[in-house]
């Protein structure tokens, strides 16, 4: 099968790359960049593990050709942390346990991370609408919501980091990508 080339920019860094017209952004992350933060969790859109920023909002990158994120700027769950301190957002799912299994909150907090840039001040209601494309099957998101909420009273809560110089980094919620 022929490649096509694509540039993407993820987390700061610049990746050219030639790929298969049908491969998915998720799995570029995942298989080609490493950036195995970002879950694949029902590859049906369903779920929400796989949510990235694509140009400052929340898409879910198994619903995305790699060929389609051509000249993009993407922000992956690792590029949240600033070096060793985790941005507002990680520290408050930290904080008010607002995970279990950890599988779905990298998405989470990037769905979160949307909802904050568009809105800083979001009430309960709010939150919950903006997360509702993302799935959880450990917790009722009663602390999934509240950590956002929490994160939204930080006053770099609703800002996406600028991307470390040194480029990516492999911090996630504890640190761990996989």
């Amino acid at each position: 099968m022929s490649k096509v080339p694509v540039r993407v920019t993820v987390n700061g860094r610049e990746h050219e790359l030639e790929v298969e017209p049908r491969l998915l952004l998720v799995h570029l992350l995942r298989d080609r960049l490493g950036l195995t933060g970002t879950h694949v969790g029902c590859d049906t859109s369903n779920c929400g593990a796989c949510t990235v920023l694509i140009d400052g909002e929340s898409a879910k990158s198994c619903t995305v050709l790699a060929a389609q994120a051509d000249g993009a700027e993407i922000k992956t769950i690792e590029g949240m942390a600033d070096g060793e301190k985790l941005h507002p957002l990680q520290e408050a799912f930290w904080n008010d346990h607002g995970l279990q299994c950890g599988y779905c909150t990298p998405g989470m907090i990037m769905a979160a991370a949307d909802l904050l840039q568009r809105n800083p001040d979001p009430t309960e209601a709010e939150v919950r609408k903006g997360l509702e494309g993302n799935l959880c099957r450990c917790t009722g998101y009663h602390n999934i919501v509240q950590a956002v909420l929490e994160a939204a009273k930080h006053p770099e809560g609703h800002k996406i980091p600028v991307p470390h110089p040194a480029g990516r980094t492999d911090v996630t919620i504890g640190g761990m990508g996989a």
